[in-house]
């Protein structure tokens, strides 16, 4: 372990155990128990590969194209929702 506590784990280590849960039909604990990292650090690298993965489309199944374009379009509207945000702050600043 690393002077902060913190582990690190390379791209090869979290595309394999990505890999075991998709494919060798045990829980996600199971595997995550038995490559000796924590429950919720596995999770977060599915959903990573989950989001990564929808958005590198176009796709050509129509459910998934649908997922892809509403889950950009969520990141878009967070996007805009932030900007929004941050030229009223800046407004008011300058109108001081």
């Amino acid at each position: 372990m690393t002077g902060s506590g913190m582990r690190t784990f390379t791209d090869e280590f979290k595309r394999e155990a990505i890999r075991l849960v998709q494919t060798s039909g045990r829980t996600i604990g199971q595997i995550a128990d038995d490559l000796g990292i924590g429950h919720s650090t596995l999770g977060k690298w599915l959903a990573k590969h989950r989001d990564v993965a929808l958005l590198s489309g176009p796709h050509e199944d129509t459910a998934k194209e649908l997922a892809r374009l509403r889950k950009e379009n969520e990141i878009l509207r967070a996007e805009r929702d932030l900007l929004k945000k941050a030229a009223a702050f800046f407004a008011k600043e300058t109108s001081r």
